[in-house]
């Protein structure tokens, strides 16, 4: 049986005018979403409001991711991009340190490691990570589920290895929040971009960091929104940073954290676990019906549909306005709250011609 909250928020917080499977890509924005952004905008045109946003907003929506990723907002850090996030990561290791991560990441997760040119940077295959975390590795990068083709980590595995050689552990969960639910405070940190399955506007993203991690961050994004007064630190430098993971701030978009505000108490109102639900019962669809017609997906239970060789495919979808993505070579399609069944069989329909 269908889950009603979402059937009340899909009729009245989404009006799509294509078949939309690329939340992998970009998640559609909710109506409370859009008109919070246009609210502010309006507001900044006509000059009625003193200044461009509310630091409200912006700790609303990081209570909001807090709630969702199972922490307390005190260990929440706001931002622009994960690149930004695994940037201060990647400044708080010592030259020489090693870094495990997946072939094949999704570059934001290992480039800024890599480009510091002084770490050891190690790439095994995903379901190879948790036997290759050995005692020099110093942290073990990666993401829940991978961009290419939508495969879910063996993360009770790759935590434990962690832990067994005191590696610290840093997750990508930008293509899973929202989907799979999170345990943000089982990883030393986790980077997670607002717009796809979290339904935030872009220029909103998430660090999570566990309180002995704080220790080791370096606060390079000093500046007086991360002060522990903020409206008091507006002149000369910042005398004391906010006590927090709030120090790890960077300078928001407040269009973009007005708009998550909304995203984030949405899917709250739903809940992840009816979301998750729905999107692998609806991928569980596709790729039955992707079988059907002799192409075989990658397997698993993920929201997210990949499928080898058939990326060429994805001009024809387009044109008949069934939105997906090429990816690796991979057909990628994505399930989340607003997809039907309608638009499952719509996808399967264009594929079989």
């Amino acid at each position: 049986m269908e889950n009603s909250a979402i059937d009340q928020v899909r009729a009245s917080e989404f009006a799509s005018e294509s078949t939309y499977l690329n939340t992998s890509t970009c998640g559609l924005l909710p109506r409370r979403a859009v008109e919070a952004v246009m609210k502010l905008a309006g507001e900044s045109a006509l000059g009625v409001r003193g200044g461009v946003g509310s630091f409200d907003s912006v700790d609303a929506a990081r209570a909001g991711f807090a709630r969702l990723a199972g922490v307390p907002a005190a260990r929440v850090a706001v931002g622009g991009s994960v690149a930004a996030h695994v940037g201060l990561v990647a400044a708080s290791l010592p030259s020489g340190a090693e870094v495990l991560a997946p072939t094949g990441e999704f570059s934001s997760v290992v480039s800024p490691f890599a480009a510091r040119g002084d770490l050891k940077m190690r790439y095994v295959p995903l379901t190879e990570l948790a036997d290759a975390v050995r005692p020099g590795t110093a942290l073990v990068a990666f993401s829940a589920v991978q961009s290419a083709d939508g495969r879910v980590a063996d993360l009770d595995a790759v935590r434990a290895a962690a832990a067994a050689h005191g590696a610290r552990t840093m997750l990508d969960a930008s293509q899973s929040a929202g989907w799979l639910p999170l345990d943000a405070g089982a990883y030393d940190y986790t980077v997670t971009g607002g717009y796809k399955f979290l339904m935030c506007p872009r220029g909103s993203s998430f660090l999570t960091v566990t309180e002995e991690a704080q220790e080791a961050l370096p606060t390079l994004f000093a500046n007086w929104a991360a002060a522990e007064d903020r409206w008091g630190s507006t002149y000369g430098p910042v005398e004391k940073l906010a006590a927090d993971a709030r120090r790890f701030d960077e300078p928001v978009a407040f269009l973009a954290y007005h708009g998550a505000e909304q995203s984030l108490g949405l899917l709250a109102e739903v809940g992840v676990e009816a979301v998750h639900v729905r999107a692998t019962r609806l991928a569980a669809r596709f790729r039955e019906g992707l079988a059907s017609l002799g192409h075989a997906a990658v397997p698993g239970t993920s929201a997210i549909v990949a499928v080898p060789g058939l990326g060429g495919r994805e001009p024809d979808l387009a044109a008949a306005g069934v939105m997906v993505s090429a990816r690796a070579g991979n057909l990628r399609a994505a399930l989340h709250l607003y997809n039907t069944e309608a638009d499952v069989d719509r996808a399967l329909e264009v594929l079989s011609g």
